[in-house]
């Protein structure tokens, strides 16, 4: 057998490097030149209630949001944007706001100043900023008020609102072309343009390449590695990730994914966003834990312990592995914000949580601490391993409970102060 037909002699191919782009401050978070690519999310109250708004920034926020973006549509949300911000602050939430400005943002900066001031960043969407001969006039508008305060912007080009002026230049200059490219390529172009054209506009009205982000979201897989490969291959800037309208469940947490996961593994991307459209009266902190996870299960960086747990079969018609998995899960989801200052580290756990004998002493060994439970037909105890050794064996109705105390247990003697893990001992 030759090398290539042994799979087990070749290296596993890792993440390309990183597409080497301009570092970008918002707030005090660092974008882009190679810093940890950050997870943003996004409100979806009206941002004129300010109650409402700084619960759900905080709730962002406490899941990991590392950015919010809010939307600033009209004078009630303007005049709302500085309290939110020092509501948030009351709070001990410093999360920067980033305003996503559309049609009015001009006049609105202008005649908020205290809103231009209390955002991090301002969005500006190339294709609704202006139209015609307002156009470049109300852009260098936001950017002359984004100079004044200091502030970065994200110039970010969307498929559904494109320049259409652009466009159509673009598809009459196609259609004269002996050799045209179908719609969908001259689309995608005018998404780049749309974007690199206003980036280079910016700098020209002062604005430094250090204060400038990047995107170009279409709803589309395909059409969106294809735009962001495009733009990455032509310019330096920072640039956010993020498949527009994803949808809602499944549809939306495997078409982002399938998207990002591609673009983030060739190197592109320094913020990303996971656009779900939350269930009615739905959680929306749900897109930060899937961009979370997406970042963790690719390698790029950990946010929460990992709790492995078989899927279930036949052998497994108990569900105590099922429940017991979600209850450690969900525990360390809610208990993360404590741990982070608490437990450093902790977010490197690995916890295994499997149903049965054939994969899950072997599973739990593989991990920090693991429980293998019995699967049906099997004799009724749970032998625990602790970092690859067996620790100990769980038996009667507290299964669940027993373990629970003792990741709980490992967690506080691992990553507490001035501890160390119990050796295993033999039984």
């Amino acid at each position: 057998m030759n090398k290539l037909e042994n799979p087990l002699d070749s290296d596993i191919a890792g993440p390309a490097p990183r597409h080497r782009t301009t570092q970008v401050k918002v707030g005090d978070v660092a974008v882009g030149g190679g810093a940890p690519i950050v997870v943003q999310s996004m409100t979806n109250t009206d941002t004129a209630d300010i109650d409402g708004t700084i619960a759900q920034v905080a709730a962002l926020s406490r899941a990991g949001s590392e950015m919010v973006r809010i939307t600033v549509d009209r004078e009630e949300a303007a005049a709302a944007v500085p309290h939110i911000r020092d509501g948030l602050a009351k709070r001990g939430i410093t999360t920067p706001l980033i305003g996503d400005f559309h049609y009015i943002g001009h006049k609105l900066l202008a005649a908020y100043p205290a809103c231009a001031e209390a955002l991090a960043k301002y969005r500006i969407n190339p294709g609704n900023v202006g139209f015609k001969d307002k156009r470049d006039t109300q852009f260098a508008d936001i950017i002359e008020i984004a100079n004044k305060n200091g502030k970065p912007v994200r110039i970010g080009a969307n498929w559904g609102s494109l320049d259409q002026e652009l466009l159509t230049k673009l598809m009459d200059e196609n259609a004269a072309s002996p050799n045209p490219r179908d719609v969908r390529a001259v689309t995608r172009e005018a998404m780049v343009q749309s974007a690199l054209l206003s980036a280079a506009r910016a700098e020209e009205l002062g604005m430094p390449k250090d204060r400038i982000i990047l995107s170009a979201k279409v709803s589309a897989v395909q059409d969106l590695i294809a735009v962001y490969q495009d733009l990455a291959s032509r310019s330096d800037y920072a640039i956010h990730l993020g498949l527009t309208e994803a949808g809602m469940g499944s549809k939306g947490i495997v078409a982002s994914s399938a998207a990002l996961g591609i673009l983030l593994q060739q190197g592109i991307g320094d913020t990303i966003r996971i656009s779900l459209t939350p269930e009615p009266g739905g959680d929306r902190t749900r897109e930060v834990q899937v961009g979370q996870e997406l970042l963790q299960t690719m390698g790029f960086r950990t946010f929460v312990p990992l709790v492995a747990a078989c899927p279930g079969c036949g052998r497994t018609t108990s569900t105590t592995f099922q429940e017991l998995a979600r209850s450690i899960q969900d525990f360390i989801r809610d208990e993360m914000p404590a741990w982070k200052t608490k437990y450093p580290g902790v977010e490197e756990l690995n916890v295994a949580v499997m149903g049965c004998i054939v994969n899950g002493p072997g599973e739990s060994k593989h991990a920090n601490i693991g429980i293998s439970l019995p699967g049906t037909g099997e004799a009724p105890a749970a032998p625990v391993f602790v970092d690859g050794k067996k620790f100990r064996t769980l038996r009667g109705p507290t299964i669940s409970a027993d373990f629970k105390a003792l990741v709980i247990d490992y967690i506080d003697q691992r990553y507490g102060q001035g501890a160390k893990v119990p050796a295993p001992a033999a039984e």
